[in-house]
């Protein structure tokens, strides 16, 4: 394939992340990029299709969740991102069943620390989910 062939793939996926996230409510960016414990600049590559940069693997699930992707939204992106990128991403995964665990923290009274205790307990859980994972092989 050549090379603005590749690239126009991944334009296709990165187009509709770019849409999921200009649907979002401000500081969804902000929020991915504290999730994935990289900057802002880094979410804004991932973003934008004028980029050639493609998303890695294992950020899917992080932005699945933090962007709040519905399911058709999801499934369409994954249609996109495997013909980039045959092979690379487990769509056995995106199946993979979850449930909700509930826990009570006291409102800190200010929007962005509330926001960074609940990212801080969302990597919390997606880090001991890997490590059982790991655990189990």
């Amino acid at each position: 394939m050549s090379e603005s062939g590749a690239n126009g793939l991944v334009r296709d996926y990165k187009r509709l992340l770019q849409a999921v996230c200009d649907n979002r409510p401000s500081g969804t960016r902000g929020r991915l990029a504290a999730a994935l414990g990289t900057n802002r600049s880094f979410v804004s590559q991932l973003v934008n299709p004028s980029y050639a940069m493609p998303i890695p693997a294992q950020h899917l699930e992080t932005i699945f969740e933090v962007c709040h992707f519905s399911a058709s939204e999801r499934d369409a992106f994954l249609n996109a991102y495997n013909r980039a990128h045959p092979g690379r991403h487990e769509t056995d995964r995106g199946n993979a069943r979850t449930r909700i665990v509930s826990v009570r923290v006291p409102d800190l009274g200010h929007a962005q620390r509330n926001r960074v205790i609940e990212n801080m307990l969302t990597e919390y859980a997606r880090q001991l989910v890997r490590l059982v994972a790991t655990l189990e092989d």
